[in-house]
């Protein structure tokens, strides 16, 4: 996928959300945007999933401009863990999860054996097969989370986008919630853009990270080699400290403004 000089604003606000933005995203690795409150990222993702229409400039997945796809074929392409889902607290994680095949279906077919493996496989891979007949009222936040996650998984789509899927947990839940992204990008090939705000998460989790601020895209690059004092002033006007070692591997101090 690639963004070609794409421009968004929202019409009642007049302002440029995303300006002129050109990049593009690494097949089967883990790429993070990050940035400041406010500084687009969500906007871009949201673009990027097609939730939005760019006012100028185009973006291409598979040699198409992503507005050429009907909705199912592009369903198939890329699924998306948005940040703020909500489902009826009766219905069980199997039902939720089920809804993944919905561009696979017609209004006349059955469900089919292939729908079957894929919501299986999908529960397989986020730990939840023991929890497929529990409701969502029953679960926990980070288990509700994973059953989103299973949800964009039975799409059975090479590409997932996560718009801060570490949001409203504590640190287990985002630590369980990262691992298992890391773990479908290895193992299964996935690619896989999300949107973060802690700059640790990104460092530790990302192949790549993209970094915003008042729109544009201003820095990209491998973690390791863009990270820097002066990136993070640049970036969020925070003073900060670069650390690494061993076991933890680089890690960011902020020690002033």
């Amino acid at each position: 996928m690639e963004m070609n000089n794409v421009t968004f604003s929202y019409e009642k606000k007049g302002i440029n959300r995303v300006k002129s933005l050109t990049a593009f995203v690494d097949m089967g690795k883990i790429t993070t945007i990050i940035g400041p409150n406010g500084c687009g990222k969500s906007t871009l993702l949201s673009l990027m999933a097609r939730n939005y229409l760019p006012d100028r400039g185009e973006i291409v997945l598979d040699g198409k401009s992503i507005e050429t796809f009907k909705p199912k074929e592009f369903a198939k392409k890329l699924a998306v863990v948005h940040q703020q889902n909500e489902a009826p607290y009766d219905m069980t994680v199997e039902r939720l999860a089920s809804f993944g095949r919905i561009p696979y279906q017609s209004m006349l077919s059955q469900k089919k054996e292939e729908d079957e493996e894929a919501v299986e496989w999908a529960l397989t891979c986020t730990n939840l097969l023991d929890k497929r007949k529990k409701t969502i009222a029953a679960l926990s936040g980070g288990e509700r989370q994973r059953v989103w996650i299973a949800m964009a998984l039975a799409q059975k789509t090479p590409i997932l986008f996560l718009d801060e899927p570490t949001t409203y947990l504590d640190i287990y839940y985002q630590f369980e919630i990262l691992e298992l992204i890391k773990k479908l990008n290895e193992r299964h090939g996935l690619t896989i853009v999300m949107v973060l705000h802690d700059i640790n998460q990104a460092v530790r989790y990302s192949d790549s990270i993209w970094a915003m601020r008042e729109g544009e895209l201003i820095l990209k690059g491998k973690p390791e080699e863009m990270m820097t004092e002066q990136v993070i002033k640049q970036i969020y006007g925070v003073e900060v400290m670069i650390k690494s070692d061993e076991e933890a591997g680089m890690y960011i101090v902020p020690i002033g403004i």
